[in-house]
């Protein structure tokens, strides 16, 4: 298998550093892209990290990292809170995935306290804005490393 993670975004993520800076930060995705790949590379890793607004896109693509990648880290956006669909990929899956959220959700409003994905999910990373997704590459690479 190649030495290879996915990075993979849900919705609204493409309009990060314009939506809500108060609760998600001025850094945009392409800050957070560039800030992954040069983890991943100081790892010798390679880096695929894309996002899309479609839950059956997200669905495909963890079945595909799930076919060449040793792990991955998933910002679901919205979606960690409503699908089973993500749920159950990552519960088929043979390789380690690490859920990520920009924000706390835990204290934020009452309706994303909950996650449907964590108990599938290797770990969460959640509230430390875009370091979360250094911290969540970091334990992620940790993992694929053993």
């Amino acid at each position: 298998m190649a030495r290879k993670v996915f990075i993979l975004n849900g919705p609204n993520l493409n309009a990060l550093g314009k939506r809500e800076p108060d609760v998600y930060g001025s850094k945009t995705l392409h800050d957070i892209e560039t800030e992954c790949l040069s983890i991943t590379q100081a790892r010798n890793m390679a880096c695929d990290f894309r996002q899309t607004n479609h839950e059956g896109v997200l669905i495909d693509w963890l079945q595909e990292a799930n076919e060449c990648a040793m792990g991955v880290a998933l910002n679901p956006g919205a979606y960690g809170h409503t699908s089973i669909g993500l749920y159950d990929a990552i519960r088929s899956m043979q390789i380690p995935v690490v859920e990520l959220h920009l924000s706390n959700i835990h204290a934020r409003e009452e309706f994303r306290h909950k996650s449907m994905i964590s108990a599938a999910a290797t770990g969460v990373i959640c509230g430390f804005g875009a370091n979360s997704y250094g911290l969540a590459l970091h334990a992620l690479l940790d993992i694929c490393d053993k």
